[in-house]
């Protein structure tokens, strides 16, 4: 399986799930995952979906501009770079976003992404 094409298509996944339904994104993470968020870290499925799901804004869309991976470890790691911009309605310029992930995807993810 092609690690850029895997990459690619979860990214793709997460960032319409997160435009379109954050609380969905609940499923992506483990009760292990950890999200630093601005200087504050959030661990676990709860956590995590609770700090999304109560961002200051509802609605949004994500153009992604690069997603940069690298296969880390034998477990099917993999580290994802992200960037790109976001738009927020009622605001005349988008956002600048970056992300890093280091994700852990076995053969039924990424069949299901």
């Amino acid at each position: 399986m092609d690690p850029d094409a895997v990459a690619k298509a979860f990214v793709d996944y997460y960032y319409t799930t997160f435009d379109t339904n954050r609380a969905g994104l609940a499923n992506v993470y483990q009760e292990s995952s950890v999200l630093s968020f601005e200087g504050q870290k959030y661990q676990g499925t709860q956590s995590i979906s609770g700090k999304l799901t109560g961002l200051p804004f509802q609605q949004c869309k994500h153009q992604i501009n690069t997603v940069d991976c690298q296969p880390s470890g034998a477990a099917g790691g993999m580290l994802v770079f992200v960037s790109g911009n976001l738009s927020l309605p009622g605001e005349q310029h988008a956002l600048k976003f970056s992300q890093l992930g280091l994700n852990r995807l076995s053969v039924s993810d990424a069949a299901r992404v």
